[in-house]
């Protein structure tokens, strides 16, 4: 991160203010640009609500008011983008919206300035087919709110150099962000592809009638996900494999496995689905103190992470 002290952030919604949280509170100057002119006090206010969660995970010691006088939020494109060693991009997860970014970013910084797309489903070489300089632009998704979960993935595309993977790797990983490096391109990236996987089979068990969604909720959140918290697929069933480890789970147990996916579902969001699904959540919703639901949720994301960081779980 030594050569990179300033960032533009292009989009100033949930994604693009909480990147720009994490950048300001590791000493970065960041410029956000944002076509909706009134839109700079929101940022700071979102900037300013999640100094607490950065300060208790050790992510800064500035101090907010000084930290936010580093930070510009603008309609101009090209005041955005004068001088900066890094662009992150959190336009709408549109081609078309991605092309007429990139043009525009292109026409205002170097041809060396790495663009990374927080695209969370497009493919990097899509988003890159129309550039000028396509060998610096790739995908830097990251999980919402990006400034308390750790997961960056870098996906390069077919034109993006190993310099700029290289320079995209150094830069969020010296944010304190876990970076992984699919050996490919894929649609979903690795993270988004599990989860729908996960989700695909839950929207089947509430279509076929076997559980309610409050149920599949609590299914995952009460049981794996508790383990997932701290380890992955892999690791957590090498400890269900006992003192055989992995290669004993696999080989007594992986037939089992192998039995469900052939009985895995691949259901259809049609209308009956759909409104199923929102009248369950409702439900789940009427139960909890749902105005409260963000903040509780990030709270208890940071003592999450405190504690994976006090037992030696993750990066």
């Amino acid at each position: 991160m030594a050569d990179i002290r300033n960032v533009a952030v292009i989009g100033g919604g949930l994604i693009g203010a909480s990147w720009a949280a994490l950048f300001v509170a590791q000493g970065l100057s960041v410029r956000v640009h944002e076509p909706d002119g009134n839109t700079a006090d929101q940022v700071a206010a979102r900037v300013r609500a999640a100094w607490p969660d950065l300060q208790a995970l050790g992510l800064t010691d500035l101090d907010v008011d000084k930290a936010l006088a580093r930070l510009v939020v603008t309609p101009d494109m090209s005041l955005a983008c004068q001088d900066i060693d890094f662009v992150q991009e959190c336009g709408p997860d549109r081609l078309e919206v991605k092309h007429a970014i990139i043009a525009r970013v292109e026409s205002c910084i170097a041809p060396e300035t790495v663009i990374a797309s927080s695209s969370s489903a497009l493919l990097p070489s899509e988003i890159q087919a129309r550039a000028s300089h396509p060998g610096r632009i790739l995908v830097g998704h990251p999980f919402n709110p990006p400034h308390l979960i750790p997961l960056v993935e870098l996906v390069a595309g077919q034109a993006t150099t190993p310099q700029a993977v290289e320079a995209a790797r150094a830069f969020y990983e010296n944010l304190g962000r876990e970076v992984i490096v699919p050996q490919r391109e894929l649609r979903g990236h690795v993270a988004n592809r599990l989860t729908a996987a996960l989700y695909r089979e839950a929207v089947h068990l509430v279509a076929e009638g076997v559980a309610s969604v409050a149920d599949v909720d609590r299914a995952v959140s009460a049981g794996p996900g508790l383990r997932w918290a701290l380890m992955g697929p892999h690791l957590t069933y090498h400890l269900g494999g006992g003192a055989g480890g992995f290669r004993h789970y696999i080989t007594h147990l992986g037939p089992a496995q192998q039995a469900r996916w052939a009985e895995l579902g691949s259901p259809t969001l049609d209308t009956a689905t759909i409104d199923a699904l929102i009248a369950g959540v409702e439900d789940e919703l009427a139960a909890l103190d749902a105005d409260t639901l963000p903040e509780r949720r990030d709270a208890a994301l940071v003592g999450l992470l405190q504690l994976k960081q006090r037992l030696g779980f993750g990066g």
